[in-house]
């Protein structure tokens, strides 16, 4: 509990803290949008595979995928743009780079995906 005692700058650093805190809660919604995005792609397939033409719901599907990959992105250009603007004081905020490698890792399993669901 800050006290008003507190000088305005320990105030400041705690807000600026929190607000981190919500950058990084904010990521996380968007990247788990994207994952039940791809999701619903994957039951695209799953449900009107044998639909014909088969292009169709990999059509579909596709445009699902291309969504999921979007919310990832935004969710990580959006939490750098932020990340550059804050500093962390007393909160520990996830590295960077370790977001980075969350996003490519995730843009490889959509694109392994859509790949996948255009063999099949």
């Amino acid at each position: 509990m800050v006290s008003k005692d507190q000088p305005a700058e320990d105030r400041t650093d705690l807000a600026e803290d929190r607000t981190i805190l919500a950058v990084e809660r904010t990521f996380s919604g968007w990247i788990r949008t994207g994952l039940a995005t791809a999701a619903v792609a994957i039951g695209m397939q799953a449900v009107f595979g044998p639909f014909q033409p088969t292009w169709v719901p990999k059509a579909v599907a596709t445009v699902f995928l291309l969504a999921a990959q979007l919310m990832f992105l935004f969710a990580w250009s959006a939490n750098r743009m932020s990340r550059r603007r804050l500093s962390s004081h007393t909160a520990r905020a996830q590295p960077g780079t370790r977001i980075l490698i969350l996003i490519l890792l995730l843009s490889a399993g959509i694109l392994g995906v859509g790949v996948v669901l255009w063999l099949l």
